[in-house]
């Protein structure tokens, strides 16, 4: 039988359950930078693969099947673009450590499982990936849809989407 993953916010805090059971609680004032690792363009939300949210001395790895990509992210865009800490990084140029993947599935490696995490192990791994933002997934939305318009500038100034 198959465990059954889901975030979900109560109040400021998110909330993260295998089947019925609260396995983690984290509160979301606490949070310092979200990472969104994305396959290919990150176009689409089946793009996401896994999250890395910071926290002062931990971090903790969020993957896609969890949904805090989905219901946590997109339920609070207003909170999240004020924060202003989502960033986003293709999986080609970051990954995480080999112990904190599932393994390989059909020779393509799957995704890392939920884990809390020291920030000394994960943070400076992270501080290496190009990361594009601070943008909300509307923000990055918007961004692309003005990038693509004919004459489009895309000078130093303005965030790559």
């Amino acid at each position: 039988m198959r465990n059954t993953w889901r975030t979900a916010w109560q109040g400021q805090d998110i909330v993260v359950f295998r089947d019925d059971d609260e396995i983690d609680r984290v509160n979301a004032q606490q949070i310092q930078r979200i990472v969104f690792v994305h396959r290919d363009a990150g176009d689409s939300p089946g793009d996401l693969l896994y999250a890395v949210v910071e926290l002062e001395e931990e971090c903790l790895i969020f993957p896609d099947f969890t949904g805090f990509a989905g219901r946590v992210n997109f339920e609070r865009q207003a909170f999240w673009a004020e924060k202003g800490c989502v960033f986003w990084a293709s999986d080609t140029h970051a990954s995480l450590p080999m112990r904190l993947r599932r393994g390989r599935w059909f020779l393509r490696a799957a995704g890392p499982a939920f884990a809390r995490v020291p920030k000394v192990e994960i943070g400076p791994l992270v501080e290496r990936w190009s990361l594009h933002g601070p943008q909300t997934w509307e923000q990055r939305k918007w961004r692309r849809i003005e990038n693509s318009r004919p004459f489009a500038s895309t000078g130093p100034g303005r965030l790559r989407a």
